[in-house]
């Protein structure tokens, strides 16, 4: 993994999340897209919830513009997402579409002075490392409790059935425990 944040390790130019400024140059206006596939080196967005899975494609479509403080990067990241339902612990299947809009600074730039070191990231050698970006842009947009369908029912808190399959007439008896006693001498086989 990469960083891009001053003063961390150069971001690892072979990577398809890294990409090279240095051919847009630093006069204000120049622009380029940046079309591209990379998969995913990690989960993007909440590990054992929901998320871009790691190896999965994710199809960036991106414009670079060069700008007074740095490099400014929009554009869309897709790609498939896996998880599991919070109610009935079934798989969910879907895609998710993010828009990314994100200023990464020119070493020594204005940024720093008004800037934390963390609050923006910057470039490094003229590279910037797109994936921590598109990560923190899935975590915001995917479900924090995500549902394989708005109305899905969960599970029986007695069995771990799910609901969907149970039916409306699916009970479990519950004895009062002031009676159990007396439940249990009549189960009692009648030839004691």
């Amino acid at each position: 993994m990469s960083a891009n944040r001053k003063g961390h390790d150069r971001p690892v130019i072979t990577s398809p999340w890294v990409i090279n400024t240095r051919e847009l140059g630093r006069r204000a206006g120049s622009s380029r897209p940046v079309r591209r596939t990379a998969a995913a080196t990690y989960v993007l967005g909440l590990e054992g919830v929901i998320g871009v899975p790691v190896g999965a494609e994710v199809e960036l479509d991106l414009m670079l513009e060069s700008v007074v403080e740095g490099v400014l990067v929009t554009g869309t990241a897709s790609g498939p997402l896996t998880g599991e339902c919070s109610r009935c612990l079934d798989g969910i299947a879907d895609t998710v579409e993010v828009r990314i809009t994100e200023l990464y600074a020119y070493p020594d730039s204005a940024t720093d002075e008004t800037t934390d070191e963390d609050e923006i990231p910057r470039l490094v050698d003229d590279l910037v490392d797109l994936e921590p970006v598109v990560r923190d842009a899935v975590v915001l947009a995917v479900p924090h409790v995500p549902l394989c369908a708005e109305d899905c029912p969960g599970l029986c808190p007695e069995c771990g059935d799910k609901w969907a399959d149970l039916g409306p007439d699916h009970r479990h008896e519950t004895i009062d425990p002031r009676w159990a006693a007396l439940h249990e001498r009549f189960q009692q086989d009648p030839g004691q």
